[in-house]
């Protein structure tokens, strides 16, 4: 004989209704996991009993489950109510106004304009932030010029430039370094100029005492 249809009702009996809580919640979570692992799927399972006991499971964890369901829940009512959806927009409005705001008065300071309403150590922060900057900007400019001065150095003189300047490096690499170097060295010799004296005097003979 097959197996009668059971009659889906609250069950009276205590005993036989824990029985079957136990039974069917096992079930549930097998079924769980069998269509989280077959499908892919993240799933999350929170059961409670009728005395208040806690029976959960996921495929991940609650937290993220329960986090992903809200935010999933929250777009899907902004989407179809147009209501929530203008305050939510209101709200992106309301930030981004703030934000730039916020923006155009450190602009403002780093130009020296509105700071009646700062500390000693806000003043201190903004020079600090200020030298920062500008030592950047110092830094990149310098390089600019003389990038600039390279450049115009090899337009004008051509390969002598390279080979004067890979000369140069080559001896000042060579000289810190104390290692030999091959670039010959040119040494001149140098003479001082024979200068213009007078003899020494003859010694004056009186008698037989010779004073020099």
């Amino acid at each position: 004989m097959g197996r009668g249809k059971i009659v889906i009702r609250r069950i009276d009996n205590s005993t036989s209704r824990q029985v079957t809580f136990s039974k069917r919640r096992n079930g549930l979570v097998k079924k769980a996991k069998e269509l989280a692992i077959l499908c892919d799927a993240e799933v999350g399972v929170i059961i409670f009993s009728s005395t208040g006991k806690l029976y959960d499971f996921a495929s991940t964890s609650i937290k993220s489950v329960i986090e992903r369901y809200n935010k999933s829940k929250e777009e899907h009512q902004q989407l179809t109510n147009p209501i929530s959806e203008v305050k939510f927009w209101q709200r992106e409005v309301a930030m981004l106004r703030q934000q730039l705001q916020s923006l155009q008065e450190n602009h403002r300071q780093m130009m020296g304009e509105e700071l009646s309403g700062l500390t000693v150590k806000d003043l201190q922060d903004l020079e600090n932030q200020l030298e920062t900057s500008l030592h950047g900007v110092r830094t990149r400019k310098d390089q600019l010029l003389i990038d600039e001065i390279q450049e115009l150095n090899r337009k004008v003189y051509g390969n002598r430039y390279v080979n004067g300047a890979n000369t140069a490096a080559a001896l000042t690499n060579g000289f810190s370094s104390g290692e030999d170097s091959h670039v010959p060295v040119h040494l001149h010799l140098w003479q001082p100029q024979q200068q213009n004296y007078d003899p020494p005097a003859r010694p004056m003979i009186l008698g037989r005492l010779q004073l020099h």
